[in-house]
């Protein structure tokens, strides 16, 4: 059983090196390494089919110096595995392979002497990704769901009790588009006293996230929850994370997270990425990101080990 502790896994940021540097894009590095993720389960098809390729990329990141490894669970759910005829308790196991993956290749890499050298132990997030992932429509992107907080909340239920209960260090809410999916979440969190989580919000522009709520309002209501550890914008433009994070500062004391993709657009019909990459220079941004409140940095879509490799260069040495 994990810990069930009211640790504030930032805390150690204050007399560390740094802040903490989270992985990359998960999926589209297991895109970059040969595998066909144009699927509706996106990179959970490989806890079918490739396994051993989702170790190899996990650690990839972890020796790139990522101290937080994200699951391959974003894309993962009940009803997505449904459509390839799993029931709900093969589905289940499906996402306990998720972190039990991440979980292994961690202490594996903990195991030799040699990586402990000016680092904390690595962490596990287990990803809960938005019910748009779970429609492989783009919505996540725009909160434009056609349901409410009560189904977002059924939607999210199974498969966060799973992850409260099992070995990850704590639950990762990413690419979070709307204030209804922000309150089922929180309702949830409130079920698992003690199990940190953090909320990350996918964005429309600077101020607003992706369903058009200010950005302001979403972070007074994390603000006063206990078990959220930190509150945080991803697979966002690289040119917003600034003014976003200056946007959620005013409105919350708690860590902040950015970890934006590499600027290029996404076509969700097609399933292709366009236009090329932003030409930020990532390593003076992500110092000015720190400047600007960020507690942990690292990348999304597109953002592979060597981008982390060079956030931590930059934010550490």
């Amino acid at each position: 059983m994990p810990c069930r502790t009211r640790l504030n896994l930032f805390d150690p940021i204050q007399g560390g090196p740094g802040v903490v540097i989270l992985d990359g894009g998960l999926a589209t590095t297991l895109e970059s390494r040969g595998h066909d993720l144009k699927d509706p389960l996106w990179s959970a098809r490989l806890l079918l089919e490739a396994p051993d390729a989702i170790r190899a990329v996990h650690r990839e990141f972890l020796e790139a110096g990522a101290d937080i490894i994200a699951t391959v669970s974003y894309q993962a759910s009940v009803p997505g595995f449904a459509g390839r005829g799993i029931d709900r308790e093969g589905s289940l196991e499906l996402m306990r392979l998720a972190v039990r993956l991440a979980v292994e290749t961690r202490d594996g890499f903990w195991a030799v002497p040699e990586h402990r050298a000016g680092r904390r132990r690595p962490l596990v997030a287990a990803s809960v990704g938005p019910y748009g992932a779970s429609r492989a429509d783009g919505s996540e992107y725009t909160g434009d769901y056609g349901i409410g907080e009560e189904d977002l909340y059924t939607f999210h239920r199974d498969r966060w009790h799973l992850f409260g209960e099992g070995p990850a260090d704590l639950l990762a809410c990413e690419t979070i588009p709307s204030r209804a999916e922000v309150s089922a979440l929180l309702r949830l969190l409130g079920e698992t006293p003690g199990r940190p989580a953090w909320i990350s919000l996918s964005c429309r522009d600077e101020t607003h996230l992706a369903d058009g709520t200010p950005l302001g309002e979403v972070a007074r209501a994390c603000d006063g929850v206990a078990d959220l550890v930190a509150v945080g914008v991803n697979c966002i433009r690289p040119e917003w994370a600034e003014p976003l994070l200056d946007e959620l500062r005013r409105h919350t004391a708690k860590p902040l997270l950015v970890y934006p993709n590499a600027g290029e657009d996404y076509d969700a019909t097609s399933k292709q990425w366009s236009s090329p990459p932003s030409e930020l220079d990532w390593e003076a941004a992500s110092v000015r990101w720190v400047r600007a409140g960020a507690s942990g940095v690292g990348g999304c879509c597109r953002v592979g080990p060597d981008g982390i490799r060079a956030l931590r260069g930059a934010l550490v040495g």
